[in-house]
């Protein structure tokens, strides 16, 4: 992104990711997708017949996001709730799979592990359905995790909360985890659910999408003015050093404290599927803030992810591999095009 990074620095930022330590707090979840093909209509019901060829399970919600914190290199924890039940187990098999420690993942008997199950034929979805609680959590289970936090609190560098509103994140587990890392110095980063805006006062980093940030500012975002107003509203309101809206096809912009704005365009050739690209932008956005990115060159290299997160079918998770390869041709780009100008 030209005058925000270059090739050289952002490469740089990524290989201080294995040095990253992140919490992942927030509401596990298993994503489980069912594909197949349609050659006709239901005589049932005016809906298509698909024909199931196969189908596979992964890690959602939090769970996704410390997938990404994983595959970029970081060292990652998770804390969040999950039932006593096959599909508990099955994401507790996956963690553990991974290298990842499981300490933090309370089991309650009375909610049951929450699943999306998405059913897609010709890579188009048709329909999804949830099995979830979204009732709070219970006192018992939130102390458990504000424990699990303080006890491990001084080997982060971060910790990030997913909220997808199925009940861990209540007012009073983020109010405590807010005034534990903040007061330690931490990074705090969050990506929200509208409902919940008014929990993230003082927070590092929050990242909604157009639609959140619209309904939380109470104007809808039309055009750069409104943009601009909700951009205010929500920096005053959540006092946090960085608000970044994601914009989809219009890219994302970047609200800092000091009053300064950045638009940063979309880097996405093709748009397929945006599941867990949310993921995907907060996981990177942390990382390079804990590998000493400033804000700007922070959400420059989290674009650069979300383009490629946005490209693929399915839950979203990047390697760095891939992000470092994307960071090289976008400045190869960038220098073919100075180069053909400088020539005509």
């Amino acid at each position: 992104m030209k005058g925000i990074l270059n090739a050289k620095r952002g490469i740089e930022i990524l290989s201080r990711f294995e040095g990253s330590s992140i919490l992942v707090i927030g509401d596990i979840m298993v994503d489980q997708f069912i594909w197949g093909k349609v050659s006709r209509v239901s005589p049932e019901a005016p809906v298509p017949v698909v024909k199931v060829t196969s189908e596979n399970l992964c890690l959602g919600g939090a769970t996704n996001v410390v997938n990404n914190v994983r595959s970029l290199g970081g060292k990652v924890m998770v804390c969040g709730v999950i039932g006593d039940d096959e599909m508990g187990k099955r994401l507790i098999s996956d963690l553990t799979s991974f290298g990842i420690d499981t300490g933090g993942v309370m089991v309650d008997k009375d909610r049951p592990t929450t699943v999306k199950t998405r059913i897609i034929a010709h890579n188009q979805q048709v329909v999804r359905y949830d099995r979830e609680s979204t009732s709070e959590i219970s006192i018992d289970t939130m102390q458990r995790i504000i424990s699990y936090l303080k006890r491990n609190l001084d080997s982060l560098n971060a910790i990030i909360i997913s909220d997808y509103g199925k009940g861990v994140t209540s007012s009073e587990l983020i109010k405590e985890v807010i005034h534990c890392v903040r007061e330690n110095g931490k990074i705090i980063s969050v990506d929200p659910k509208v409902n919940n805006f008014s929990f993230y006062k003082g927070v590092t980093v929050i990242t909604p999408n157009n639609d959140e940030a619209s309904e939380a500012g109470g104007i809808e975002i039309k055009d750069e003015k409104t943009l601009l107003r909700v951009g205010e509203i929500l920096l005053n309101k959540l006092a946090c050093e960085l608000l970044l809206i994601t914009r989809g096809e219009d890219g994302m912009t970047l609200f800092e404290r000091d009053g300064e704005t950045t638009h940063i365009p979309t880097l996405a050739k093709n748009v397929y599927d945006v599941t867990g690209a949310g993921d995907t932008v907060i996981s990177v956005l942390t990382l390079a803030l804990t590998a000493g990115a400033t804000l700007k060159e922070a959400s420059a290299i989290a674009n650069y992810a979300a383009g490629i997160a946005v490209g693929e079918l399915g839950t979203a998770t990047i390697a760095k591999s891939e992000l470092v390869e994307i960071i090289k041709g976008m400045e190869s780009e960038k220098d073919e095009q100075t180069q053909g100008s400088s020539t005509s």
